[in-house]
């Protein structure tokens, strides 16, 4: 295809996905894409495995990392422990989320025991670093960053290894802060976008921010509820060179995504989806349940900033999800993960290709019919 972002990345067609699941990477990046590897929650030993990995099976194509390394946190000390992570959080956020377990069957005796680590996914300076070298020992042909400017570093080994470097924002402003830093390739994604999101409309955040950052020569590429090839089409008409997508992979045969959540997906509707700070202490979408019920409700307690709230929730939610693929019914209610509003659009459970090559086809039929609109 005719795009920058094709021409900047050595791929064929400008699809990206973003993906915890090397093996999606993989079939997206062999299928004319490209398949971004998410670093969260990756030490730097696991993330050499996945990488070498991906190395020895993607056949030379070009393929991208993302990690989270956020421009501000409640801690920013690399070397702070879990139990001096656990002191910093209020009795009543483990005690209310015990007894959201509880009123679903579920025994929380053993969730907060014996927490060890620092910000979990969340990366500060010193770690990010070390992500970002074992990053750039293999060959990437992009890294991308989350929730606000990239590091330094990470832009200066972008430049020394001619690897691009791109970063999600869900704002204009914020997407000139990124083009003065001097990245690649800006992800507008809309508030219908899973996981960490703002609140303005891919329809609208997309051409103002391409409009905002075009003096600097900055590629834009079009996220927030992208699961189609005809969405793609109306995000090029708008000034993207292409799609950042995420969502529409969970539910492929290759992902890891737990089986109970994959039939969730394909059971929602574009409507069950929410946005909340409640999972990680900044804003974000995933599907509605129980659990997301509980902590909307006026008796919750406040979320915590980043990375406290993520300590309460995720432990719990491991719980859940495990017992929730057992069979366990108050589990099931409970189940939930990140997921963008194009979930009511995720109607089936294929594999990553069949997925890729049906977003291709249905990209090019949106494409005659707008090539019609004018002949």
């Amino acid at each position: 295809m005719k795009s920058k972002i094709c021409n900047m990345l050595g791929i064929e067609f400008p699809l990206l996905a973003f993906t915890h699941c090397r093996d999606v990477v993989v079939e997206v990046s062999k299928a004319g894409g490209m398949g971004v590897l998410g670093a969260a929650g990756h030490s730097p030993e696991s993330l050499e495995i996945d990488l070498k990995w991906i190395d020895e099976r993607i056949g030379g194509k070009p393929y991208g990392v993302d990690l989270i390394a956020p421009t501000s946190m409640a801690v920013n000390d690399d070397n702070i422990t879990g139990q001096e992570l656990e002191a910093m959080i209020p009795d009543e956020h483990r005690a209310y989320a015990s007894n959201v377990l509880a009123r679903h069957g579920i025994d929380s005796g053993d969730v907060y025991v014996n927490r060890r680590g620092g910000a979990g996914g969340f990366l500060t300076a010193g770690r990010a670093a070390n992500i970002i070298d074992i990053a750039f020992s293999h060959p990437i042909k992009l890294i991308a960053n989350a929730l606000g400017v990239p590091p330094r570093y990470m832009i200066e080994m972008g430049r020394k290894h001619s690897v691009a470097t791109a970063a999600l924002v869900g704002a204009k402003e914020h997407a000139v802060k990124q083009a003065e830093a001097g990245v690649d390739i800006i992800v507008a994604a809309g508030t219908e976008a899973g996981g960490h999101c703002g609140d303005v409309s891919t329809m609208v955040l997309v051409p103002e921010v391409c409009q905002a950052v075009e003096k600097y020569g900055t590629s834009v590429l079009a996220a927030g509820g992208i699961v189609t090839g005809r969405q793609m089409a109306g995000a090029m008409a708008m000034g993207a060179a292409g799609c950042w997508t995420a969502s529409m992979w969970l539910t492929t045969i290759e992902a890891e995504t737990p089986q109970i959540i994959k039939e969730k997906y394909v059971q929602a509707s574009s409507r069950q989806t929410v946005r909340s700070k409640a999972r990680t202490g900044k804003f974000s979408r995933q599907l509605r349940s129980a659990w997301t019920d509980a902590w909307e409700d006026e008796n919750a307690p406040s979320p915590l900033p980043m990375p406290l709230q993520s300590r309460v929730a995720e432990p719990a939610l491991a719980k859940v999800n495990k017992l929730a693929e057992g069979g366990h019914e108050g589990a099931k209610q409970l189940s939930t993960y990140f997921v963008g509003q194009g979930v009511g659009l995720m109607n089936s459970i294929q594999s990553t290709r069949t997925v890729m090559f049906e977003f291709m086809e249905d990209y090019l039929k949106a494409v005659e019919r707008l090539n019609d609109t004018v002949s």
